[in-house]
């Protein structure tokens, strides 16, 4: 499995593909996915980064901040 990019060395990041049903790797740095065999099969679209910003603020808004401190209870063994 090619972990890393040839390109920059950087680390690639697994991602299922629902149309194809494969499994593609990502380069978040050159931003190309390559297949198992490290052949590049094609570059990320806008709309595909559009759509994982909209994944990712989704998510950090999901989020409750309650604000308040952990904190461990004393004489629990």
């Amino acid at each position: 499995m090619p972990l890393f990019c040839k390109q920059c060395n950087d680390r690639r990041l697994p991602i299922f593909q629902t149309t194809e049903k494969i499994t593609l790797w990502l380069c978040e740095k050159c931003e190309n996915f390559v297949d198992s065999q490290d052949i590049i099969i094609r570059e990320l679209t806008k709309s595909e980064k559009d759509e994982r910003n909209a994944k990712l603020e989704n998510f950090k808004n999901s989020i409750v901040l309650t604000g308040e401190k952990k904190t461990r209870r004393k004489g629990v063994n």
